[in-house]
């Protein structure tokens, strides 16, 4: 029996569609976005067109959501990388050449110049996911909004950022 209505599909295929998605992600909070992301582009799809095999096409959409979730985190990676213990054990490093220390400190002036002059909601964003540690979804929680704008907010602070540190050289 084909599923007619996304309520009838949602129950068949949930609990298989959420495996497959964790399967995908690694992480239940981004399998979780994910299977609420698939099931609102079958809505969609399922409002504009008469799908033939709508178990087959879910599972298809879900794949495309995963990989997109997959390709944002790695861009988020590219384009900026987190600081890492070492790099501050340099800059507070007492013993540090004193020129690494001043170029170290002159760095950080200026990626605090480019945190400034952000929009405020996307500096908090960043701020909180960058600097506090928190994932996107512990982020989305503490304001109240969605894993979805946490992640958009991000990649527009580190565009922002990354386009200011470059006019500065």
């Amino acid at each position: 029996m084909q599923p007619t209505s996304i309520e009838t599909l949602h129950r068949s295929e949930g609990v298989k569609l959420r495996r497959f998605l964790l399967r995908l992600l690694g992480s239940a909070d981004a399998a979780a976005d994910a299977h609420q992301e698939t099931y609102l582009r079958m809505l969609g799809a399922l409002s504009r067109t008469n799908v033939d095999h709508p178990s087959a096409f879910l599972f298809q959409i879900a794949n495309n959501v995963a990989l997109r979730m997959r390709n944002r985190r790695r861009l988020e990676g590219t384009l900026f990388q987190p600081v890492t213990d070492l790099d501050l054990a340099e800059i507070v490093d007492g013993y540090a050449l004193p020129e690494r220390q001043v170029i170290a400190r002159q760095e950080l002036r200026r990626l605090a110049a480019a945190i400034d002059t952000l929009p405020p909601r996307c500096r908090e964003v960043f701020l909180l996911v960058r600097f506090e540690n928190l994932s996107n979804g512990e982020a989305a929680i503490r304001l109240g909004i969605s894993r979805n704008m946490v992640e958009k907010h991000l990649i527009k602070a580190l565009l922002q950022i990354r386009r200011h540190l470059s006019e500065l050289n």
